[in-house]
């Protein structure tokens, strides 16, 4: 890990310390929130939490590019070929409402790939991190992807507010679900082996996923589009029109699933 470890030990300080602004918001229940341009909500836990992340990161790497869902899109950053991914509050919705389903997610791309991922889920105390070519780890441990091969035995995380809108009902004879909120958290379950598979027919952001898919990948898993194409980073266009990440084992039958059961998915 020695080439890295100057990122890697970065990327958890921020993680901790993006994630002391969010505990601490989400148990005094004083935060404000607004609505974005495009309707989606946004609170100060957000932008405080993405101020402690770039204070760290930042001038530390100032060569490195940056994308953060709470700063403005500097474009120069498709000029770089290393690239901070953030997401300082992934799960606005459940934080808002008091749920526990919310983490920071950090990862840094190397031309388009997702190097190393970091994600800390704050109140459950959970450090999630990972690199490529090295592994994933909870805490000081290393987890990897499940061994998992039926679809039958498989936990599946879904997005809690599809579950809420009965879109995973017809998956409720293939597998056990289970609703979790934010994007990120479910992947790094999956690397961890504490469930098996998420994937979703709706646009993310790549700031919702990077992280996660560096976890995976370190962890020995697999995450792809529903197509089955492998995911690139730092793009101009950073939404992603959908996604499946799995331990490896359960994703061509899982693609096949979806591909029967979701007409919705543009015939995937």
């Amino acid at each position: 890990m020695t080439a890295w470890s100057a990122e890697v030990n970065a990327a958890r300080r921020a993680a901790l310390a993006g994630g002391a602004v969010l505990s601490r918001h989400w148990h005094q229940r004083l935060f404000t929130v607004s609505a974005k341009s495009a309707g989606s909500p946004v609170t100060s836990a957000d932008l405080e939490a993405n101020h402690a992340i770039a204070a760290v990161l930042r001038p530390r790497f100032p060569d490195y590019g940056w994308l953060s869902e709470e700063t403005a899109d500097d474009r120069e950053r498709l000029a770089r070929r290393r690239v901070w991914i953030v997401d300082p509050l992934d799960g606005t919705e459940e934080f808002i409402q008091g749920v526990a389903d919310f983490c920071v997610s950090i990862a840094l791309a190397e031309d388009g790939a997702p190097v190393l991922g970091v994600i800390y889920h704050p109140i459950r105390r959970e450090l999630y991190w990972g690199l490529r070519a090295v592994g994933c780890f909870l805490g000081r441990r290393r987890v990897s992807v499940s061994r998992i091969a039926s679809l039958r035995r498989a936990t599946v995380l879904a997005s809690r507010s599809e579950t809420k809108r009965g879109e995973w009902l017809k998956f409720d004879a293939e597998f056990r679900s289970v609703p979790v909120g934010s994007v990120a958290y479910k992947l790094a379950r999956v690397a961890a082996g504490l469930a098996d598979a998420t994937f979703t027919c709706r646009p993310k952001n790549e700031w919702d996923i990077a992280g996660g898919a560096a976890l995976v990948e370190a962890a020995g898993g697999r995450l792809t589009t529903l197509n089955g194409q492998p995911l690139h980073f730092n793009r101009s266009e950073v939404k992603i029109a959908d996604l499946l990440a799995s331990n490896g084992l359960l994703h061509q039958p899982l693609r096949s699933l979806i591909a029967r059961k979701c007409a919705a998915c543009d015939g995937r």
